[in-house]
């Protein structure tokens, strides 16, 4: 039985060494000389202005929130549309209660102003 599991552990290692092997190698060989305008942040060759970390407003969480939710609901067509012949009526029916929730959950989204741009 433990013979069966030499692949595994094989590749396992394998795994395990070849980034870590790869990394060592690449920190002996590249040059390493640290100076003030390597060591800033890049910014298309001008200077920086302020902190990179500035605060973005709550409506564009919201709306990234809004966007992933409705977009990850609409991947669930996907497998409707190929299954469509085998699921028949009843899976039509179950498909448009999904889509009327879903378009009341948009509508009641638009009208409490989520998607108003500020």
């Amino acid at each position: 039985m433990p013979r069966a599991y030499l692949p595994i552990l094989l590749f396992l290692a394998i795994a395990i060494a070849f980034p870590v092997v790869t990394i060592l190698a690449a920190k002996l060989v590249r040059p390493h000389y640290p100076f003030k305008q390597k060591l800033e942040a890049y910014e298309c060759g001008i200077e920086a202005a302020s902190d990179a970390r500035g605060r973005y407003a709550v409506r564009f969480y919201i709306v990234a929130m809004l966007f992933v939710i409705f977009d990850v609901e609409t991947v669930f067509l996907f497998p409707w549309a190929i299954q469509y012949h085998v699921l028949g009526l009843f899976g039509l029916i179950e498909m448009l209660v999904f889509l009327a929730i879903l378009i009341v959950g948009f509508i009641w989204i638009f009208k409490k102003g989520a998607l108003d741009w500020v």
